[in-house]
């Protein structure tokens, strides 16, 4: 593609940027906190797809660039490759993480059973429309249980690894430093296992969503069923460079297995897990992972398909630049239009010219 610069914009370029700024007012530390506080679960997407977790500037992120997801996933992104790497956390273990929602659609009766936790799963979807009346809407004190969950829950597939029903665990004895780091390393096909769930934990949630839906249409070759899903919030350990381990805070984080394919007599699982709390991602993003392996190129559920169209801020930044002056290739494909019609008109005008005369019969 070829590309003309713009030139002497710069004050028309300024005063549009100022136009943008103009419509979302003053931003300050209040209004910051106000965006972290009362949308979370957005809060949570936005560092899922950036790869960071921090709500103050997943917060700051969303509010300087109006809402537009992609744009704020992007400079949290940009944000994020200026910070050293001080450290590697440890590996975050199932039957370690605070578990706040635990279901599984494959069993009922599950070790420490069904834990329906925050959902909006089993109730009605009506807008109150009250509260623009005047009428706040104040949700009902949570009722406390008599006796509580456990705040951890075991592993539902070491459960039925016990069972026969999954394959024994692999042990791998590769060292946290040593994980493949996608931030650092190129996405190359096919890829490793480690480089496919890293991707899709920081893929755009719609896209991941789209073609998770299509593979459970039909368009992969295992229709889902949750295995376990499971939200919580996570330790992160890491350890001090005198060799002492201490926790550094909490992350909230999503998990799910899905499965319905069988492979060598037992169960095939598919994973994912991200940063927040976002259901419908992990479960379409699982439903990948669990189609990957057999799917055929060019299908939907391939991997190098949803792997590449998933990323979010290559997707909107190829999308978006389309908008910047393409004046000598839309130039080039109407001369090569004008050409072809001109060409057409010459010999149309040519054929007009030779047409025959009519023979006449000689008279005897």
């Amino acid at each position: 593609m070829a590309y003309v610069a713009t030139r002497g914009g710069e004050n028309a370029i300024e005063q549009a940027e100022r136009l943008f700024r103009q419509d979302l007012g003053t931003i300050d530390a209040a209004r910051v906190e106000t965006i972290r506080t009362t949308m979370p679960y957005l809060i949570d997407r936005v560092m899922g797809e950036a790869s960071l977790y921090d709500e103050e500037l997943a917060a700051l992120a969303l509010t300087q660039t109006g809402g537009e997801l992609s744009e704020a996933v992007l400079v949290l992104r940009a944000w994020r490759t200026t910070q050293p790497r001080l450290a590697i956390a440890r590996p975050v273990k199932q039957d370690e993480v605070l578990t706040q929602r635990r279901i599984s659609a494959a069993f009922k009766d599950i070790p420490g059973g069904q834990i329906l936790g925050p959902t909006l799963d089993y109730s009605h979807r009506v807008l109150a429309t009250d509260v623009l009346e005047g009428k706040p809407f104040t949700p009902h004190d949570v009722q406390k249980a008599a006796s509580p969950a456990p705040a951890k829950q075991p592993s539902l597939a070491d459960w039925q690894r016990q069972q026969g029903l999954v394959a024994p665990a692999k042990v791998s004895n590769v060292s946290p430093e040593d994980i493949p780091d996608l931030t650092r390393e190129p996405l190359l096909f096919p890829a490793s296992r480690a480089h496919r769930l890293q991707s899709l934990a920081r893929a755009e949630t719609g896209g991941v969503l789209a073609l998770g839906y299509a593979a459970m249409r039909g368009y992969g070759n295992a229709h889902p069923t949750v295995n376990e899903l499971r939200l919580g919030e996570a330790e992160v350990v890491v350890r001090h460079p005198c060799g002492t381990e201490f926790t550094a805070g909490r992350v909230r984080v999503s998990q799910a297995e899905v499965t319905s394919k069988e492979k060598g007599g037992y169960l095939e699982l598919g994973f994912a897990a991200t940063f927040g709390w976002n259901e419908v991602k992990v479960i379409a993003a699982a439903t990948l992972d669990l189609n990957s392996d057999e799917a055929p190129v060019g299908s939907p559920v391939h991997e190098e398909f949803y792997l590449y169209h998933t990323e979010s801020v290559e997707a909107s930044g190829f999308c978006i630049h389309f908008k910047l002056p393409h004046y000598v290739t839309f130039q080039s494909i109407l001369d090569a239009m004008r050409d072809a019609n001109s060409k057409k008109a010459t010999a149309d005008a040519m054929d007009q010219t030779h047409v025959a005369e009519p023979e006449v019969e000689p008279i005897l």
